[in-house]
């Protein structure tokens, strides 16, 4: 049977304790291998083991030598695309047709564009006068922040990891990554890949295991990390932020969120309607930036809602190679368990279910997967937990709404701030309504639109921090001022 193990100072290894956790197949339900879970020992080795590394030849590279090193890195996982889109798809149970498009080729990127940009870092300088009159000059150096502890989600589990390590990496850091349980295949993977480019060992490394008195906790308490970055729940978030707090370590936190879609009627219907299909059910509704609230303009409200409806019928619930399919399974039992919570929770509120609601009939093979139908439900008040919770599920809500300010305060009244999309052909109304929403990331007649240079994060209870472009940079390096005497 297959072990997926650590990956420490650019070897893989077991765990001292010998203890293992099951792999499994979300589409199927089947065992597809076990995991080493890592204790206290192998966490220590991994961050021991990235100390060494910044202080060797990493370390003492240049910034060429190592976006050389980088470049190769995403060649390496270009090269073996199939190998990791079969891993990914194994371990979440989504469409490959999804995987193939984002999944693999934002991890490939990730590394790339971060050993580009961190080419041109520009810092500052600044000439000063003295009593003696011969001035001085101060000018501003990046160094590396050290070990960085990376915890990465389930959901989009090799593109939200290089998304922390490639521009850790690009920067001069070394890594201990512990990827979520759920899916722990492409990050261990990644080690034979960064073998392969030459990056040094103990550079980039692994550790299996769960959150609480697991790998995760042992990470976030261990004194010789220089900082932390996460994506995940809010309560691990805060948990990780009470650890960091000890030694006044660094964190960067995109954390859960309950985002708003507002859909004007001045809008372009299709384009709205095609983007909250997306943003309501894309990778079964597994995306923390997704719109499970959606306020619609009152006049067209009925017509949206047909019309969405419709489009969420028309979704093909499959397996991974169902080349047909665009929804697959959530997660795990427990979370199909959870989303299912939801949906029984919408029906004693009163909601009116448009579509869905239930599980959807499976072929034989597919019996034991996690599987839900995508929902969509409307008539539920501003007090149901299913408007107020974070389900991610292929779930939204939709709610009339009469003037711009109503919208605008819905879309605030929540303890989260993450993203929201605002649909409207006045570029008037676009602007004034995007500044006033309280969220990291407004799109505005679009959704999932990335460009890798721009700030991500979110606000409120949604995060801490910006990564992407130069905040990626500034997250993972250390300024430095000084100043000469001339």
């Amino acid at each position: 049977m297959k072990e997926i193990k650590h990956f420490i100072n650019g070897q893989y290894v077991g765990s001292a304790s010998g203890k293992m956790f099951d792999n499994i197949n979300p589409a199927n339900g089947e065992l597809i291998g076990k995991v080493h879970e890592a204790g206290e020992a192998e966490v220590d080795a991994a961050v021991k083991a990235a100390r060494a590394a910044l202080q060797g030849p990493w370390g003492k590279m240049t910034i060429d030598e190592r976006s050389k090193i980088l470049h190769a890195v995403a060649d390496g996982i270009t090269a073996r695309f199939d190998e990791f889109l079969e891993a990914e798809c194994l371990d979440t149970g989504k469409p490959k047709s999804l995987a193939s498009h984002i999944d693999i080729p934002r991890g490939a990127a990730n590394f790339k564009v971060f050993a580009d940009m961190v080419k041109n870092v520009a810092t500052e300088a600044f000439e000063m006068p003295t009593p003696d009159g011969t001035g001085a000059l101060n000018y501003a150096v990046r160094r590396p922040k050290g070990v960085i502890g990376v915890i990465s989600p389930w959901n989009l589990p090799l593109l939200l990891m290089t998304w922390k390590v490639g521009p850790a990496l690009a920067c001069g850091n070394t890594v201990v990554v512990k990827p979520s349980e759920e899916t722990p295949s492409t990050t261990a993977l990644l080690g034979e890949v960064m073998k392969e480019a030459g990056v040094p060992d103990g550079v980039y490394n692994v550790v299996q295991g769960y959150g609480g008195n697991s790998a995760g906790a042992f990470l976030t308490a261990h004194p010789d990390v220089d900082g932390f970055t996460f994506t995940g729940e809010t309560r691990t978030g805060e948990l990780i932020m009470q650890s960091a707090a000890k030694g006044v370590r660094d964190i960067s936190l995109e954390l859960g969120g309950k985002n708003a879609g507002i859909v004007f009627a001045d809008c372009d219907m299709d384009k709205a309607v095609e983007g909250t299909m997306r943003s309501a059910f894309a990778n079964c509704g597994q995306v923390c930036l997704g719109t499970e609230r959606v306020y619609v303009e009152r006049s067209i409200f009925d017509e949206f809602v047909a019309r969405l409806k419709a489009e969420a019928e028309k979704l093909v619930i499959g397996a991974p190679d169902d080349p047909t399919a665009n929804l697959g399974p959530l997660i795990s039992q427990k979370q199909r368990d959870k989303v299912l919570s939801y949906y029984q929770k919408a029906v004693e509120d009163g909601a009116t279910v448009v579509t869905g609601g239930g599980v959807p009939d499976m072929p034989e093979a597919l019996k034991n997967g996690s599987w839900v139908q995508p929902t969509i439900w409307t008539g539920l008040s501003d007090e149901s937990a299913v408007v107020n919770e974070e389900i991610f599920g292929p779930c939204c809500h939709i709610q009339p709404f009469d003037t711009e300010e109503e919208a605008i305060y819905q879309a605030n009244r929540l303890p989260y701030g993450l993203a929201s999309a605002v649909w409207t052909e006045n570029i008037s109304r676009a602007a004034r309504v995007a500044g006033q929403i309280e969220a990291g990331i407004v799109w505005v007649n679009s959704w999932f639109l990335r460009d890798l240079r721009t700030a991500f994060g979110g606000s409120k209870q949604s995060g801490i921090g910006r990564e992407g472009g130069e905040h990626s940079l500034e997250f993972y390096t250390e300024m430095k001022n000084i100043c000469i005497k001339l």
